[in-house]
């Protein structure tokens, strides 16, 4: 329904549901209307038609969509040649800024790395023919429109604009009429498919306790004919902390979420799809357009925050025709939310049934076999997992670049080189010697100034020096630490003292401490009373 509308230059907002196909509706045309070497030689288009710039530019909410959709317009444009490139974050500067310095014909982003690059001049959209909003309500929901907005603006005026979404709210209609020129709305819907979700999964609906919900999980996982498996979460937190529990219980998991790196959140993807891990626990980033073929198993660990995201998430199995099972464990605290997506899709289950890992009717009901446990056999641990994946070193940016598997041997080497650091700056940092060094400038001079007299003044100066700093050091820093006032009053008593000895004799400081006591004394009490 999309192609004709698109080739003809028309704007066009196209609203099918999730796993029919709408990367090829907008993906076909805007592949055709641009220009390549191939076009010129085949007479289709003049030399002059011909620039580096990009003439498409594709706005997608996430980078695991951006970089799946880039994949797919690579394999559709191959036959001519087409330049495609994925801009997103997470990634080095330097090699998408030299692709573009190359020359691209498609650029795929999302918001926030074009609108750097553009602001850099390193991203030229003067000569973009041709637009595309990608899961337009997720970038609403994402409060990326701003950034739409501005990128929008530093597009030329007369150009093509596409908008497609699974779910079309107010606000995706109004971005429509301020950009868009007389759009023509295209709705695909099956005419047997009257609900808004896909008639080929099968759901179940379970209320479940959040302690036994592993347990569950894990008994599901291991259903008969059960292939590749999603499981999502509400917080980063917990998808992390399952997907490490189903790894001690013998499944070959893996994490996407946002508190991961690019690298990591790409090897678990690529995992995936490869079929070294057959679960990927992730959270909501992963919950839109990520298509990998044999996910048979989707389960929501936690409820959905509205049903346009429950939508989303089932929607990563039963693609294409494809049967799929989708399972939605509801704890209590989360039945009033679930009742309104429940309401707003109308999908009759209002009151989920009751279920703990050993309730008979949740094995006949997914066709979990009778007597399985919640640990794999090792007889099935046959996935090669995700250390089998290498992680690709994508010169991360930002403060969350590090991938868990980069963090890792950079606190090892942190915690070996402690020590060593440990044992080399001991000698120039003792508290003592700075301590003392402070307060005894004055004495520091005195004992130079003796030395330069005869051998046997010197040696009775040294015996007799230190009887001063060793009363005084123990003290002075009680004093600087308690009130600035004693601290004063002390450095006045020992800058009198030094005066002394120069005087007279060498006997004389032991007669001057007698009428410097009570000094001390005095400024003391104070300190204390203050203290009080």
């Amino acid at each position: 329904m999309t192609l004709p509308v698109a080739l003809s230059g028309t704007d066009v907002i196209g609203q099918a549901k999730t796993g029919t196909g709408k990367t090829l509706g907008f993906g076909l045309p805007l592949l055709e209307r641009v220009i390549v070497p191939a076009d010129v030689e085949a007479g289709r288009a003049e030399p002059e038609q011909l620039t580096e710039a990009p003439q498409a530019l594709i706005v997608v909410p996430t980078r695991e969509l951006c970089q799946q959709v880039t994949n797919d317009l690579l394999t559709a444009g191959k036959a001519r040649n087409v330049r495609v490139l994925a801009i997103y974050g997470g990634r080095a500067y330097e090699p998408q800024v030299e692709a573009l310095k190359k020359g691209i014909d498609v650029v795929v982003g999302t918001p926030g790395r074009l609108l750097d690059l553009a602001g850099q001049r390193k991203l030229n959209l003067k000569h973009v023919k041709c637009l595309v909003l990608d899961e337009a309500d997720e970038m609403l929901d994402l409060g990326f429109l701003p950034d739409v907005e501005k990128i929008i603006n530093m597009l030329p005026p007369k150009r093509q604009t596409m908008l497609f979404s699974a779910t079309m709210p107010g606000a995706v209609i109004g971005l429509a009429r301020r950009y868009m020129s007389q759009p023509t709305h295209i709705r695909a819907t099956a005419p047997d498919d009257e609900g808004q979700t896909v008639a080929n999964t099968a759901q179940f609906v379970y209320r479940a306790h959040s302690m036994d919900k592993p347990e569950m999980v894990s008994r599901i996982l291991q259903a008969d004919g059960r292939g590749l498996a999603m499981i999502f979460c509400r917080t980063k937190r917990t998808a992390a902390d399952i997907a490490e529990q189903l790894e001690r219980r013998g499944f070959a998991s893996g994490a996407v979420h946002g508190d991961l790196g690019q690298g990591a959140r790409e090897q678990a993807l690529r995992a995936f799809r490869n079929g070294k891990v057959d679960v990927l626990v992730c959270t909501d980033v992963a919950a839109r357009g990520i298509d990998v073929e044999g996910v048979t198993h989707v389960i929501n660990y936690q409820s959905p925050e509205d049903e346009k995201t429950y939508l989303h998430r089932i929607g990563r199995t039963g693609r294409a025709g494809a049967k799929g099972i989708a399972i939605t464990l509801v704890d209590w605290d989360d039945i009033p939310r679930w009742q309104l997506i429940n309401k707003a899709l109308d999908l009759g289950f209002n009151d989920p049934v009751e279920t703990y890992s050993s309730s008979p009717h949740l094995f006949e009901e997914l066709s979990i076999p009778a007597g399985t446990k919640g640990v794999l056999p090792r007889a099935e641990r046959t996935r090669a997992g995700l250390d089998a994946e290498e992680v690709e070193d994508l010169g991360e940016t930002g403060g969350r670049g590090g991938s868990r598997g980069s963090r890792g041997p950079r606190r090892g080497e942190r915690a070996a080189a402690r020590p060593q650091a440990e044992e080399a700056e001991r000698p120039a940092r003792t508290p003592r010697r700075r301590r003392r060094t402070r307060a005894g400038a004055p004495l520091e001079g005195e004992a130079a100034a003796t030395t330069a007299t005869a051998p046997a003044e010197a040696a009775a100066a040294a015996v007799a020096a230190p009887a001063v700093p060793e009363e005084a050091a123990p003290r002075t820093p009680r004093r600087r630490r308690r009130t600035r006032s004693g601290a004063d009053s002390a450095t006045e008593a020992q800058s009198t003292a030094p005066a002394a000895p120069a005087a007279s004799a060498p006997a004389a400081p032991a007669a001057e401490e007698a009428p410097a006591k009570p000094r001390r004394r005095r400024t003391r009490k104070p300190a204390d009373s203050a203290d009080g």
